[in-house]
């Protein structure tokens, strides 16, 4: 018997691990398109179906991290499997924030969140692919990898242009309030870049150990 858990201990979840970090992805692009329907209708319904995504990977990766602890050999060093998991569960939480913000403070989406948040969709995209790559096609995996800090780039651009724009002619105490309640929402998705930024940073750590 405990030869058997012994067993089950060493032997490499290469599978289990790599799968697992493909479902993130998926949810890290499922919770970016249920923020952009929220864009278009913005019904308890739509909330919902982002607050569940967003439970469904946490599950997720509370999944991943124990199975991580009780593995002795990984197809990936550790560290970066944990770094990654971490990365994308984090861009999820920052899109789902923006859906509860959104709700909570009852603003319509500015075209600088809308325009952002295509963005944030085609960086969980090459992620996503990245990660679809990541064993058998390190190289491509890399190029994807590399597509994704491009846009974090585009977001953080797009950012600091937004703010800008946002606190031009504030007048009254009210604008004042509507701007930081932009702010705060713009913040989240500036967030999720830099988290989406440091799981493609990680995917092209692997590769170059691989290389």
């Amino acid at each position: 018997m405990q030869m058997e858990w012994l067993m089950r201990f060493l032997k490499p979840k290469k599978d289990n691990f790599i799968q697992m970090l493909i479902e993130q992805g998926e949810y890290a692009v499922a919770v970016v398109e249920a923020l952009q329907a929220y864009f278009k209708k913005q019904t308890d319904k739509k909330s919902i179906r982002a607050r569940q995504i967003e439970k469904d990977a946490d599950e997720l990766q509370r999944i991943f991290v124990h199975d991580l602890l009780n593995t002795f050999v990984t197809p990936i060093d550790r560290e970066d499997l944990f770094a990654l998991t971490r990365a994308l569960d984090n861009f999820i939480d920052y899109v789902y924030d923006t859906v509860e913000e959104l709700e909570i403070f009852e603003i319509e989406p500015s075209p600088a969140i809308i325009n952002i948040t295509a963005l944030l969709l085609e960086m969980a995209n090459e992620l996503l692919l990245a990660l679809h790559r990541l064993m058998d096609h390190p190289g491509v995996a890399a190029e994807h990898a590399r597509k994704a800090k491009g846009l974090e780039n585009q977001v953080e651009d797009a950012y600091r242009h937004s703010l800008a724009e946002l606190f031009k002619g504030t007048e009254s105490m009210e604008q004042v309030i509507q701007v930081l309640k932009r702010r705060e929402v713009l913040r989240h998705l500036s967030n999720a870049a830099d988290q989406g930024d440091m799981a493609a940073n990680t995917i092209m750590d692997i590769v170059v150990k691989w290389s």
